[in-house]
């Protein structure tokens, strides 16, 4: 039978995992309705900030969530065999201006990671690409150990 061992992370191991990480689910509450979808991200130790790129389509599901300023969830996750990491990040997704950017946060963006292609059935010619900072009033995280018998 396995045994489980849990452990909550100090805040510098969750700064760890984000950083050595660079994908999650991004999931987005709006009155009873939930809607959760795959990112990629940069993170910002210093200021335990993430930063996505959000990809959507007028008549998106996604763009209708985000126009209404949800709150989010953001769940980073590791597994390495018998060791199973997770980070969850709870706060308000922040739609970021042109005029906001610096040269620091155009660099967080660069870290984020997207696919190096896209297949859709149809030509789309109205994707609208917006940037998005995530600064989780709440930042926890924990690991847990699967120790099996081996019989």
């Amino acid at each position: 039978m396995p045994t489980n061992s849990e452990v909550e992370m100090s805040p510098a191991e969750v700064d760890a995992h984000l950083s050595r990480h660079e994908t999650g689910v991004l999931a987005l509450a709006r009155d009873d309705a939930p809607y959760a979808i795959p990112i990629s991200y940069g993170y910002d130790a210093d200021d335990r900030e993430l930063y996505l790129r959000l990809v959507s389509t007028p008549d998106s599901e996604k763009r209708e969530f985000l126009a209404s300023t949800p709150q989010a969830r953001v769940v980073v996750y590791a597994d390495d065999d018998d060791e199973y990491a997770s980070v969850v990040g709870v706060g308000a997704l922040k739609r970021v201006d042109i005029e906001e950017l610096t040269p620091e946060t155009i660099a967080q963006y660069g870290e984020t990671q997207r696919p190096l292609f896209e297949i859709w059935a149809d030509d789309k010619p109205d994707l609208d690409i917006e940037l998005y900072r995530f600064a989780p009033e709440k930042l926890t995280g924990r690991t847990v150990v699967v120790e099996r018998d081996e019989t």
